[in-house]
This record gives structure tokens, C-alpha cells and sequence, in this order.
């Protein structure tokens, strides 16, 4: 059985699709066959962690959403895009990293915004991905906020992963997100709070968080400078293993584990 993770925050610029490619990274060289749909439709960007140029892939998600091919036309096999420090790829075991992207095209976008598109078919595509590339994990990379996709996401998830900066908004905007996922019942609910200042007592931030929502913290993750310098042309968990930040990303898998 394909376990399904959403990672979700409730305001954009959480760092969510950062998140998620480094997650799917850290699990595919653990060896597991690992799914990614960007379902952030609206402004797509979690391809250019793993060097996809849009402007060369003829299927995208939205394609899928219209009816125009199937959700195998698709999928990118990614795998080589998860590189090291000297550009060669990083997986070289059984691990396998794939990726149903979505389209940057700015009629495309709009035309879904317009248009919307069969929330059911979505669910659908998701469970075929799982069992045509016979994964070990689905992520799926939300939309931020509330809406009738991310409700669905979260309902068929096994586990929620909620990304947060230590910051008022954020907060009262993940409490009601966290009142959600309680009521859809989903099994395992992580918060995962990034962009902490470095100056700041991780473990300290980490129990006041935990105290508020009686919510397990998966993590801290820092505001590191190297990551502002990769600049999201690469993933930090494999340009940096000794990283601060890595050794945060793999707690968040031993715990999803």
C-alpha cells in the first residue's frame, strides 16, 4: 500500500515545496519509490528543485484534469534531477523519484482558475499514479489555504505534514487547518516549522508549538543562508548532508516512517 503525504500550509512562502523535494529526496535514497504531485496548480514550481524545463514536457497535470491524456502521459521519472555537490545524481539504489508537475503556461492557469476542474478526477489520477509506478509514497504538494483540492488532500492522506514560520499569522491559520484534519480523521498529523532564526532555542520553540496545539513537532528547520544561495536550482538534502537543515528533513522522515 502506497502511504500518502500532504504537505500544507496555510499561507504561501512557508517554504512547502522546499519541504516536499527534499522529503521525496531523503526517501527515495533510503530506497522507496516516491511520487510527487504539484498540485499547486495556481503557481506551480516544485519541478525546478529537480531541473524539469516545463518548455520541453508535452503532459502536465492540468491535461490530465481536462481529459486530454492519461495520468500515466504524465510522469516524469526525476530521479536523475536529485543531484550532489558535483551535478552528478544522487540515487543510485532502488530508490526511484517521479513527478506529475503542472503547468506554467499562463493560459493554462488562468484557464483553471476560470474554469476549476472534477475534484474526483483528481483522487482518481492519484490512485492510478500509485499503482502504475507501485510507489511507496505519494507527496503531494498542496495549494496553500482552504479549498475543495486541499480539503481532498488532506481527507485521503495517511499523513499531513503542516509547514508553519514562527509567526502570528501563520499560527492561528494553521489552527484551523489542524481543526480540519481532525475532523477528516487523518491518522498521523505532523507540524513542521520552518524559517526559524537561527538565533532562536529550536528546542524551546519547538515545546511552545507543541504546547499550543497539542500537536507533535516534526521539526525545526532553520533560515539558512545556503538556501537562499541555492535558490531553489537544487535540493540542500544532497548539496549538504552534514546541513543542519538535512539532518531536520531526515527527523521529519524517521518520524513519517
Amino acid at each position: 500500500m502506497t502511504k500518502i503525504i500532504s504537505t500544507h500550509s496555510y499561507r504561501g512562502g512557508t517554504g512547502k515545496s522546499n519541504v516536499t523535494a527534499n522529503l521525496a529526496a531523503s526517501l527515495a535514497l533510503r530506497g522507496y519509490r516516491v511520487g510527487i504531485v504539484d498540485t499547486d496548480i495556481q503557481s506551480p514550481g516544485i519541478h525546478t528543485l529537480f531541473h524539469v524545463d516545463l518548455n520541453t514536457v508535452t503532459h502536465t497535470l492540468n491535461n490530465y484534469l481536462w481529459g486530454y491524456c492519461s495520468i500515466q502521459d504524465t510522469v516524469l521519472d526525476i530521479t536523475d534531477g536529485v543531484t550532489g555537490p558535483d551535478g552528478a545524481p544522487s540515487i543510485s539504489g532502488p530508490g526511484k523519484v517521479f513527478l506529475i508537475p503542472s503547468s506554467i503556461k499562463t493560459g493554462d492557469i488562468a484557464r483553471i482558475v476560470k474554469e476549476m476542474y472534477d475534484v474526483e478526477s483528481l483522487n482518481r489520477g492519484f490512485m492510478e499514479f500509485c499503482k502504475t509506478m507501485e510507489l511507496d509514497y505519494l507527496l503531494i504538494d498542496t495549494h496553500p489555504g482552504v479549498n475543495e483540492e486541499t480539503l481532498l488532500s488532506i481527507a485521503i492522506s495517511d499523513t499531513l505534514l503542516l509547514i508553519l514560520r514562527p509567526d502570528i499569522q501563520d499560527y492561528q491559520g494553521t489552527a484551523v487547518t489542524l481543526e480540519l484534519a481532525r475532523k477528516l480523521e487523518v491518522p498521523q498529523l505532523f507540524l513542521v516549522v520552518n524559517k526559524a532564526l537561527e538565533t532562536f532555542d529550536f528546542q524551546d520553540l519547538s515545546q511552545r508549538i507543541f504546547s499550543n496545539y497539542r500537536t507533535p513537532v516534526a521539526a525545526v528547520l532553520p533560515l539558512s543562508t545556503d538556501l537562499i544561495q541555492i535558490g531553489s536550482t537544487g535540493l540542500i538534502r544532497t548539496l549538504h548532508p552534514d546541513h543542519q537543515f538535512t539532518k531536520a528533513i531526515e527527523a521529519i522522515v524517521d518520524s513519517i516512517e
